[in-house]
């Protein structure tokens, strides 16, 4: 008999989701993100700003097990978090195991079975603006970061040094005060205070 599958990111979370579903559904955990833009590529068209994508490092036997378990599946729940990051993943989930069964975003706050039930109840589409949201976000990092970030390490000391879209504004910003500063010429300037009184009929 076809099960129902339910995705979450956290595999501390199945355990606790399970019993409250009970036999009618399969919960499994993606574990976070299962796919990004490769680390050592820039993986952007620049003509286009599409990104490249492939399967995380380490996360294969996790997409592989997947597939097998939506392939039979009656319909896929996806209740990642509840953020921009938690829709860009059941995006990418959806895209990498190609359902073709039914598939519905879910969303709770809480691990409870009120909760969990109810959002079941309530399903939705993937929300297109987050996802996007977040991948204009990935994709700024990358263009920015990419070409930067081999000028920090070859200029500074230290392991985590990178340049992104919140760093590179930030120094723009600290170096175009420096500039202001080193351009100001001080000159003289002179306070006068008079009392003054006014004469009737004048």
């Amino acid at each position: 008999m076809a099960k129902k599958l339910l995705i979450v990111e956290s595999p501390a979370k199945v355990k606790t989701i399970r019993g409250f579903l009970g036999e009618g559904f399969i919960v499994a955990a993606s574990l976070g993100h299962i796919r990004d833009l490769p680390e050592r590529e820039l993986s952007i068209d620049l003509s286009s700003f599409r990104p490249h994508y492939t399967v995380l490092p380490g996360k294969s036997e996790i997409v592989k097990r997947l597939k097998g378990l939506v392939k039979g599946a009656e319909a896929l729940y996806l209740a990642t978090d509840p953020d921009r990051e938690g829709e860009a993943i059941a995006w990418h989930l959806v895209e990498v195991l190609k359902p073709r069964c039914p598939v519905y975003r879910v969303t709770f706050n809480t691990i409870t079975e009120a909760a969990v039930k109810a959002a079941l109840l309530s399903p939705r589409r993937i929300d297109a603006a987050l996802v996007n949201a977040q991948q204009a976000r990935r994709i700024v990092d990358r263009l920015v970061g990419y070409e930067l970030s081999p000028l920090l390490w070859g200029r500074f000391e230290g392991e985590g040094l990178s340049a992104g879209r919140v760093q590179t504004v930030g120094l723009r910003l600290v170096v175009e005060r420096e500039q202001e500063i080193e351009a100001f010429t001080s000159e003289a300037y002179w306070t006068l205070d008079a009392d003054v009184e006014a004469r009737e009929g004048t």
